[in-house]
């Protein structure tokens, strides 16, 4: 009869001994999952739990704010529409120009959810030195925001680490002679480009 008590208490200890240690291990699992995630990461989650398209505020580098919702994620930017805009107006935002995510306590605890493995979509490869080829292939006007201000025109070229901006008037279309003059921008002094 003792040695059943003896061996009741062993095999209780060793399962309580387990468990602790499975506890600690899921712990240092968690905290390494954590310790991987990137800015990038936790915005595609509070972009993906965002159902009622509340969207996300996004303090740029320089002071600004833009209300986005976001629809599209690339290697080092993030796009999608203004929140609020009537217009459609979408924005790019290179993440080097993120200065913080303004977020409610509910978008943090989202942003913290597992990520799936990354996926093999092509956009989410892509830098942003290929979104502004698109949009200077496009002959899309844009407003141009930098460290140092706001430059509405067309991309005309995209360089290796910077883009030429044919500065004209909202509202007209990129001809020479209503081009007022151009901008040589490096990627890393652009902050936001909104598209209308």
């Amino acid at each position: 009869m003792r040695w059943d008590m003896l061996f009741d208490d062993l095999e209780s200890q060793l399962d309580r001994e387990q468990r602790d240690e499975e506890r600690v291990l899921a712990l240092e699992s968690e905290r390494l999952r954590l310790a991987r995630l990137s800015l990038r990461d936790r915005l595609m989650a509070m972009a993906a739990a965002d159902e009622d398209g509340a969207g996300v505020r996004i303090e740029l580098a320089g002071g600004r704010t833009v209300h986005l919702r976001p629809a599209a994620f690339g290697r080092d930017w993030v796009s999608g529409a203004l929140v609020g805009r009537v217009d459609g107006a979408q924005c790019v935002v290179p993440m080097a120009a993120v200065a913080a995510i303004a977020a409610g306590r509910r978008q943090v605890d989202e942003s913290l959810a597992p990520v799936p493995l990354p996926s093999a979509r092509v956009a989410e490869r892509i830098g942003l030195a290929f979104v502004l080829r698109d949009l200077s292939r496009r002959r899309i006007a844009v407003d141009v925001e930098t460290h140092d201000g706001r430059h509405h025109g067309t991309i005309d070229r995209v360089g290796l680490d910077h883009l030429d901006l044919a500065v004209h008037e909202p509202g007209t279309p990129r001809r020479e002679r209503d081009v007022r003059g151009y901008r040589l921008v490096p990627f890393e002094r652009v902050v936001a480009i909104r598209v209308r």
